[in-house]
C-alpha cells in the first residue's frame, strides 16, 4: 500500500480520525460526562469522507455529481448510477467538487452560475446532459470544455458508458 501515495494519505487521515473519536469516548467515559455528540458528528463525517477515498483508490470507484434542475430527475439518475457501483451523488446545483469527481451536469443549470462557477464546471470537463440539441446549447457545451453531450432523454448504459470515458481520460493525466 505505500506504493500509493493517496491511499497511504487516505488510510492514515482514517486512523486519525478513528483514534481522536475513541479518544474522545473514553475520556467521556472515565469523567462520566457526556461524549461531545457535536465533535463526533463533525469526525464521522470526516471519517467517512476519507473511507469514500480509500475506497476510490483501492477500489477504483468513481465519484458523480449528477446536477440537474430537475431534482427528482437528478436523483433517479444517481440512484441509477449507484446500482452500477458508482459513488453518486445529485443536486440542484453546482458545489464544491471533490478531486476526481466526474460531473453530470444539466444545461439547464447553467444561468445560476456565476463566473467562479463557470470555471469550476470548466476545469471538470463536465458530461453534459441536456434536452436542446440546437446549435447555441452546443456551443455553450463546448464553451464549458464538455467531454460528452447528451440529449436526453438518455439511457443508464450511455450515461455509464461516457462516464467511463471521462474517467478513463481522467486516468491518462487528462485535465480535470
Amino acid at each position: 500500500m505505500s506504493s500509493n501515495p493517496e491511499l497511504a494519505g487516505a488510510l492514515h487521515r482514517l486512523r486519525s480520525t478513528l483514534a481522536r473519536m475513541r479518544a474522545e469516548l473514553e475520556l467521556a467515559h472515565e469523567d462520566g460526562s457526556g461524549p461531545p455528540v457535536d465533535r463526533l458528528l463533525v469526525d464521522v463525517s470526516d471519517a467517512l469522507e476519507q473511507l469514500g477515498r480509500v475506497e476510490a483508490v483501492a477500489l477504483e470507484v468513481v465519484s458523480v455529481l449528477v446536477v440537474d434542475d430537475d431534482e427528482r430527475l437528478a436523483e433517479l439518475t444517481a440512484r441509477g448510477l449507484r446500482r452500477m457501483g458508482y459513488d453518486a451523488e445529485s443536486s440542484a446545483r453546482l458545489r464544491p467538487l471533490r478531486a476526481g469527481e466526474i460531473v453530470v451536469f444539466d444545461l439547464g443549470v447553467t444561468g445560476s452560475l456565476d463566473v467562479v462557477g463557470k470555471e469550476l464546471l470548466r476545469s471538470a470537463r463536465p458530461i453534459i446532459v441536456t434536452g436542446a440539441a440546437d446549435p447555441a446549447s452546443r456551443a455553450m457545451a463546448e464553451d464549458l470544455d464538455a467531454s460528452a453531450y447528451l440529449v436526453k432523454p438518455v439511457e443508464l448504459e450511455e450515461l455509464a458508458g461516457a462516464i467511463k470515458r471521462r474517467s478513463s481520460s481522467s486516468t491518462r493525466g487528462a485535465p480535470q
